[in-house]
């Protein structure tokens, strides 16, 4: 059985796709790009776009009891590699060993010209 995520905090997809879904135990986010609550797209830095994230990550966690230590496997979208060691500085402050998982992939534009977008897994 399968359930959508909703709660506070949580941006609302930009198309038919649910933002998270819940499969047993195991949580399926998709990618989150740094929109905050108004749906404005912060893009002043890599850090600060990894911020926004992070924020909608754990308040899609908190709505399924969890937190950021739950998620197992993070893919990471980027606009240029070129801020692989900004991003890795900033997101080493959000985990603590054994990381979860990670890809870092280099894609050619995202939604509302985001410069990263992440989709990650959980597990309760």
């Amino acid at each position: 059985m399968k359930k959508a995520v909703s709660g506070k905090g949580i941006p609302s997809a930009l198309g038919p796709y649910s933002a998270a879904v819940m499969a047993g135990n195991t949580l399926y986010a998709s990618g989150q790009i740094p929109v905050d609550e108004t749906g404005n797209l912060i893009s002043s830095s890599v850090s600060d776009a990894l911020s926004v994230i992070m924020k909608n990550a754990a308040s899609i966690l908190s709505a399924e009891g969890m937190t950021l230590d739950n998620i197992v496997k993070t893919t990471v979208f980027s606009a240029s590699m070129d801020y692989f060691a900004e991003f890795n500085e900033a997101y080493a402050s959000y985990f603590q060993k054994p990381y979860p998982a990670r890809s870092f992939i280099e894609v050619s534009k995202l939604p509302k010209n985001a410069m990263i977008e992440i989709e990650f897994i959980a597990v309760k």
